[in-house]
């Protein structure tokens, strides 16, 4: 068994006590919480359970109920965080019912869905939980039985002593085990012992998504609420000037129409407080079709902006940002963009002396990259209830992170933490946008104007015209060569608007002797935020088309190309920051080489393109196979290797990739965002293209490398190498390179 002494003290990590009616409550106080999960047909319970969060509860009629800690926004959280306390609790999965918990980062813990972290962080937490409310039954039943703790085992929610043939249910015993002192260490199962990790299970919430029941934020409703909506300006660079709502107040249903500041003059943001419009004109009425009609009869006057600084409050302490004034369009950003590259930039690595190196190169390849901006086209718009009075303020919808919108709520309402509760509900998508705190802030705002409950709603057009999009990136890739078409030299500078995408200690830095990153930034208005693994997504597509490239310029198979760089960071790596192991890279390489069946002769009537990143502490490689469809490339099949480290549910995990490779297809080839003199080009998806479910892969074959490491990040890892594999079978199909997202561009689209 693997000796486990937790990391966080015993009075900050677990504390038990007793329930009310006689049971055992464990909270994980100081990190995070378990919860368990259980069987679709969720048993009855006691109703004073269902008010509690953040606990494993045990009940003398041997219910066991799991709150699931963290957001969930279709990674599947809710049942596969749960499946890790069921784990090391040793109970049976369909006896444990599963809820989601509200805010509360004491006994919960971070709560963030986000950069992958969901099982990673929660994973060690969660298995000292299982596992020491285990050891807690056990001690009681050797108590009562007066037998040594040691010869007390468990199975299944059972309590059992062989020699005397004594045995019970967890539930018998959960009120004594409540007043057991905490063991200060935990064995935890070995890997290979597992029943209930690395075995698929269903989503625990699966029937109610397919029967439509009231999960989502859209979903909520409250007694006496109201619908808001934000009439924001027409376009980046352009504030509130003044209104006429006259029209407007005649229409039927509607309550109220106002202005008002999302921010004060001068508020000290939190790194995630990104918001586009801080004049707010608002629209309050009854229901929401009556309040979007409303909208439309408003007479507004709109004025530029000027430019201002803001001081951010983030991650790596405070900085001022630049928001300058100016309407910006697509046209002159590129060329601003393509100014930019041509300039000194600020170096980020170096190893080496790869001037030299480039200076003495018999040849040189050098190619540039361009991606747009992305919009993240939730499938629920942004939502969020509010219901804000002068002591109090209860807060319901779709958020990625609690705890860090909850300090800024308390800042603008005025209100101590405690004085606020925050329930989260399913969100309709996510993947970056909600863990921002805009919309959660203009509802909490306009509830505390209006003095009532009210659901704040963004139509499409809203959503889409608002910003926090995926930055636009262009990134210039140069490789040199000597006489013998050896790798002497390599050199990425990237830019974007308004941030920079480079990760420069990632491959191939440590592969090559003479390597150099720089990168550069532009400010803009128009906002950005996280978009499913952020820059990364741009990094892949760009990095893996060069690598290709380059490996046709020296002769050598693309993987065979790629493995020999991996061998050398192996073998003798440059440098000493290198994020990146060797040996999991390479292993998804040969996996997916395999199972792809890469120089199979059956295969030769595709055209294959491969693909490979390192991020979010994970490895993902893809074969993307195009056939020629309506005279159009299409993707047919994709084979797909992950290493994640320990797969917590199989099914659910391989869902998550394929769903990783159909927003990757989709995006490769169209998805992009334009502005015109500020204005958003594409506001609805009749301009925005998506992926459409006839240019879905007929098959996605997704191999996990099978491991016992630690879990590390499945959502976002899978998704940038997507972009790359596309663009290097699109190569094979079209007989041209592809530098430019979307490909759609380049060719015809005739759909």
């Amino acid at each position: 068994m693997e000796k486990n002494t937790p990391t966080h003290s015993r009075r900050s990590f677990l504390r038990s006590s007793m329930l009310a009616g006689g049971g055992l409550m464990i909270s994980f106080s100081g990190f995070a919480r378990f919860s368990p999960a259980g069987s679709l047909n969720e048993p009855d319970l006691p109703e004073q359970w269902y008010e509690l969060t953040g606990y494993i509860k045990i009940s003398p009629d041997n219910s066991i109920k799991i709150f699931n800690p963290n957001p969930e926004f279709g990674q599947n959280v809710m049942t596969s965080l749960p499946m890790i306390i069921a784990e090391e609790l040793d109970v049976d999965w369909q006896n444990i019912a599963v809820e989601m918990g509200p805010h509360d980062n004491v006994k919960l813990g971070p709560q963030f869905a986000g950069g992958s972290n969901s099982i990673r962080m929660y994973w060690k937490p969660l298995r000292e939980a299982g596992a020491a409310a285990r050891q807690m039954l056990k001690v009681a039943a050797a108590q009562t039985w007066g037998v040594p703790v040691e010869e007390v085992t468990t199975k299944a929610g059972m309590l059992l002593h062989d020699k005397s043939g004594k045995s019970g249910k967890y539930g018998d015993f959960a009120s004594k085990a409540a007043g057991i002192p905490i063991p200060k260490g935990v064995k935890l199962k070995e890997v290979k012992n597992f029943k209930v990790v690395r075995h698929s299970r269903q989503n625990v919430e699966g029937v109610k998504i397919v029967t439509g029941k009231p999960l989502f934020g859209m979903d909520y409703t409250h007694e006496g609420m109201l619908i808001a909506m934000i009439h924001h300006p027409p376009a980046f660079g352009m504030k509130l000037a003044s209104f006429d709502a006259a029209e407007t107040l005649k229409m039927p249903g509607i309550k109220d129409v106002f202005s008002m500041k999302l921010f004060d003059d001068g508020f000290e943001q939190a790194g995630f407080d990104t918001r586009t419009y801080n004049d707010l004109l608002v629209v309050v009425g009854k229901t929401t079709w009556e309040v979007m009609n409303a909208r439309k009869k408003l007479k507004v006057t709109w004025a530029p902006i000027s430019e201002t600084k803001e001081v951010v409050a983030g991650f790596r302490g405070k900085s001022e940002v630049v928001v300058p004034a100016g309407l910006e369009s697509t046209v002159s950003q590129m060329a601003k963009m393509a100014e930019y590259a041509k300039k000194p930039a600020k170096q980020l690595r170096k190893d080496g002396d790869p001037e030299t190196a480039f200076r003495n190169a018999a040849q040189v390849l050098e190619r540039t990259y361009n991606a747009p901006f992305l919009a993240h086209n939730c499938m629920e718009p942004m939502n969020f209830f509010a219901h804000v009075t002068d002591d109090s303020a209860l807060l319901v919808g779709p958020l990625q992170a609690p705890g860090w919108v909850e300090p800024t709520l308390s800042k603008i309402l005025k209100l101590p933490p405690e004085k606020i509760e925050i329930k989260m509900s399913r969100m309709g998508g996510g993947f970056g946008l909600r863990a921002y705190g805009h919309y959660v802030y203009e509802a909490a705002l306009i509830s505390k104007k209006i003095k009532a409950p009210v659901k704040l709603v963004y139509s499409r057009e809203d959503d889409m015209t608002y910003g926090i999009y995926r930055p636009m990136y262009t990134a210039t890739y140069r490789a040199a060569l000597d006489a013998n078409k050896n790798l002497i030299g390599f050199h990425v500078t990237g830019g974007g608007i308004p941030e920079n995408p480079i990760h420069q200690n990632r491959f191939p830095a440590g592969a090559v002797d003479n390597y150099l990153a720089d990168g550069w930034e532009i400010p803009s208005n128009i906002t950005i935020g996280a978009f499913r693994a952020p820059r990364s997504n741009f990094n892949a597509a760009a990095e893996q088309s060069f690598l290709d490239e380059l490996a046709e310029l020296m002769g050598k198979d693309p993987i065979d190309f790629r493995l020999e760089l991996l061998q050398r960071a192996k073998e003798k790596p440059v440098g000493t920051n290198n994020e990146y192991d060797a040996d999991r890279y390479a292993g998804v390489l040969r996996l997916v080489k395999e199972k792809s069946g890469w120089n199979n002769a059956e295969n030769k009537k595709y055209s294959r393109g491969v693909a490979a990143y390192f991020c979010h502490n994970s490895y993902a490689a893809h074969v993307v196979d195009i056939v020629k469809k309506d005279g159009q490339p299409y993707v047919e099949r994709v084979f797909s290797a992950v290493d994640c480290g320990v797969v917590i549910n199989p099914d659910a995990a391989i869902n998550m990739v394929q769903g990783a490779v159909v927003d990757g297809i989709g995006n490769a080839f169209y998805g992009g965002l334009t502005h015109k003199d500020g204005v958003t080009e594409q506001n609805n998806f009749n301009r925005y293209r998506m992926i459409r479910l006839k240019e879905a892969p007929q098959k996605i074959e997704v191999n996990f490398v099978e491991n016992d490491i630690d879990p590390t990040g499945l959502g976002e890892p899978p998704f940038p190498p997507v972009f790359g594999a596309v663009a290097n079978a699109l190569y094979k199909s079209m007989g041209k390179r592809f530098y430019n997202q979307p490909f759609v561009n380049d060719f015809k689209d005739k759909s």
